[in-house]
This record gives C-alpha cells, structure tokens and sequence, in this order.
C-alpha cells in the first residue's frame, strides 16, 4: 500500500512538471504572438498638414512603444501597390503613457506628390506580418475650383455601442455626398480624453474613411481638459501653423481649392489666438473663408468670451462659422456686429454677415433645445445624429444639413 500511494505522488507530480512545461511553452508562444501585433498599426488616420495638392500626413499607434514606423506609397490604385515601387518615409516615432499603459505614436507626412492623383500606401513597423491593409487617398487637384467637404461634430462617445452610432453617421455622409474630399470634426471626439478603448471605438467604426479621406479635428472641452490634450493631439498629424501659446494641433489653418480653413480653440489661449486670427486672415488669398470651433459664438446659445474673434470674422468677411458643443441644431440669419444682415439690402460693397451653424451631434448624446434667440433662422432638436455636407464651387456655397436617416433638414446657398 505504501509502494501504491508513492507512485501515485510521483506520477501527479510528473503530470504537474509536464503541465508547468507546457504552460511555460504555451506563455511564451502567447508572449510572441503579442510581440508579433505589438508592432502592428491601429487607430490610423489621414490629415493635411502641407499642400493639399502635392503631400498627406499619417498618425498610427502601435502597441510597442519602441518600434519604428514608416510610411511607403505608391503611384495608382490599391491592386498597383504590390507590383509597384512605393516611396519609402520613415515616421517621427514617439511615446505616449496611456490608462492601457506606454503605446507608440508614429506621425509621417509625403511631399513631392502629383496634383489631383490617386495613391495606395501602407504603414507600419517595416517588420513582417506589422502593417496596415493598403488603402487609397486622392490628391487635390490644382485647379481650385471646387470643393465638397462633411461636417460632423460631438461624436462624445462612452462605450463602443456609442461609436456604432457615430460609425453609422459617417457611412452615411459619405453615402450622401460621395466626393467629399475631407472631414471637419467640431470637437468632443470622446466622453473622456485618455479613455484609450473609446479612441479606439472612435477610428475603427470609420477607420476605411478616415485612412482615405483627411479628418481635420477641432479641439472641444472634452478633448483639452485643464489645459491637458496630450491623448487628442497625439491622434492628428496637423499644420503647425497656429497662435503661438496654443497647444500645438489645436489651432492651425489650411487651404482646399478655394476655401481657407481656420481651425480655433476655445478652451484656451483665447487672446493669442485672436492675434494670429487676424494675421491668418489678412494672409489669405482664397475667395472662401469658414472658421471651425467648438463652443458657439453664435449656436444655442453665445459664448462671450469669443466676441473678439467674432469682431475679426466681421472684418475680414468669414463666410461661415462650424460650430458643436451645443448637441442641438441651430443656424443664424447672416450677423454683422452682432446684428442681422437685412436680406435684400445690402449692395456688393456691404457686409454680408456671417452664418453660424451648429451640427447636431454625431455620438449617442444630445441636448435639450435651448430658447431660440433673435440671431436664429433655424433650431430644433430632433434627437438623431446629424452631418452637413458643403460644397464650395465658383460663386457659391451650398451647406445641406441631413438626420442619420437620410432626410434634409435645413439648406441654404451663400453667394459672392
């Protein structure tokens, strides 16, 4: 009996050491596997940062902190790109420290590119087995003389159900208005700034658009918190052209055939950026000018603190004001000094305002409608999620506002 009971012990200890082998074998395959994705792009996106027409610029994220990144791209549609001999840039690789823990923040931009052409690129570490699926991006073309562009904003999501309803806008805008050549995003792009898990939602519901076509961001109160927006502006590689003293990717300024961009901050640094608003403006040569922020000048409601800034749009002629914050819809009559520009009555050499609009949102929250006030031509609450879409060509701007069920609710045409 004693023999029986000592083989019994040394056989569940033999079955114990076989199981630690295996587990030990079985952590380190699991432990390489996680090296082999680490390197591997996520939350990639592609913005403007230099002419429109001849260069695009990349952010990706990388579960390694410490891998490289790099950008190849090649002349032609995606099916060319294998056969092709891409362009090789290596991205600016950074760190970030994230609630999931470090992660890697690769920024790359090209130059040198044809006007008006379609290109296929990839990113990733340069290893096997760590790059993106290729995807597609058009050039703008060098004529200038039109532009189609969405306006979503407030996407402001929590949990990946919220994302769903943001991925859905986007899909729709896009079903809407096939040629937009970018997105203009007005703020709140989620609930928390450092939820890494909904930045993650946030890109992948949209993330064939946005690999495709520019996102340019506009930084809201949920985005820079107490002068913090390290996990916002780590997602965009944006022009540094903005107001000194801002957090850089938070205010900046580009250009798309006819129209001249202007993205603000209103969470910070308010004074500064008037002064480089003045200088933005005065600089531009473009028949079209729109200003992106987030709180409303003009919206649901007015936020005081930007009466200076309206005081520049009044001076330089701003034709159009995108705005969020608000998650409601409103849009003003034409303002000019606060007032409304009388239709009708002003000749060629008078003012013609300024129309301020508020999309909606994007995400899954929205807002009571507030009072309408003297300045609203237009404001409802109608509890679903909105986007605009505005085309710019010649003479005219036409903004069509639409619900995620495909209905128009509002348009209007600015004419020079």
């Amino acid at each position: 009996m004693k023999d029986f009971k000592t083989l019994v012990i040394a056989g569940i200890i033999v079955i114990v050491l076989i199981l630690l082998a295996l587990g030990v074998e079985w952590l380190k395959s699991d432990k390489a596997a996680v090296a082999v994705a680490s390197g591997s792009p996520y939350d990639l996106v592609t913005t403007l940062k230099g002419d429109a027409a001849t260069s695009r610029a990349f952010t990706w994220y990388t579960e390694a902190p410490g891998v490289d990144g790099w950008l190849e791209v090649v002349q032609g549609d995606a099916a060319a790109f294998s056969a092709g001999t891409p362009i090789k840039v290596q991205a600016a690789s950074t760190v970030i420290q994230t609630d999931l823990g470090k992660r890697g923040v690769h920024k790359a931009e090209i130059s040198g590119l044809l006007p008006g052409t379609l290109y296929a690129y990839r990113v990733g570490s340069g290893s096997e087995g760590e790059w993106s699926t290729v995807a597609e991006f058009s050039t703008a073309a060098d004529d200038g003389g039109s532009v189609t562009f969405i306006n979503v904003t407030d996407s402001q999501g929590v949990t990946a159900a919220d994302f769903k309803l943001w991925g859905k806008t986007v899909d729709k805008a896009f079903q809407t208005f096939p040629a937009a050549q970018f997105i203009v995003h007005n703020g709140d792009f989620t609930e928390e700034p450092e939820d890494s898990a909904a930045w993650d939602s946030f890109f992948a519901n949209v993330q064939s658009w946005v690999a495709a076509v520019p996102l340019m961001p506009v930084t809201g109160n949920h985005d820079e918190v107490e002068g913090e927006a390290a996990s916002f502006t780590s997602h965009f590689n944006l022009p540094d052209n903005g107001a000194k003293g801002s957090i850089a990717g938070t205010s900046y300024s580009f250009d798309y055939g006819p129209v001249h961009v202007t993205v603000l901050n209103t969470e910070s640094n308010l004074k500064k950026q008037a002064d480089w608003l003045e200088k933005d403006l005065a600089g531009t040569d473009k028949p079209w000018t729109i200003v992106a922020m987030h709180r409303p000048a003009f919206g649901g409601n007015t936020y005081k603190k930007v009466e200076e800034w309206t005081e520049i749009f009044d001076k330089y002629q701003v034709d159009l004001v995108l705005q969020g914050h608000n998650h409601e819809y409103s849009r003003s009559y034409p303002l000019y000094g606060g007032s409304i520009v009388p239709e009708g009555e002003n000749s060629v050499s008078d003012p013609r305002g300024t129309v301020y609009v508020v999309t909606n949102a994007s995400g899954a929250k929205f807002n009571e409608k507030k009072e309408d006030q003297f300045y609203h031509k237009v404001h409802f609450q109608n509890g679903k999620q909105m986007f605009a879409g505005i085309t710019v060509s010649g003479n005219t701007l036409m903004y069509q506002a639409y619900d995620i069920d495909g209905s128009k609710l509002d348009e209007f045409v600015l004419q020079h």
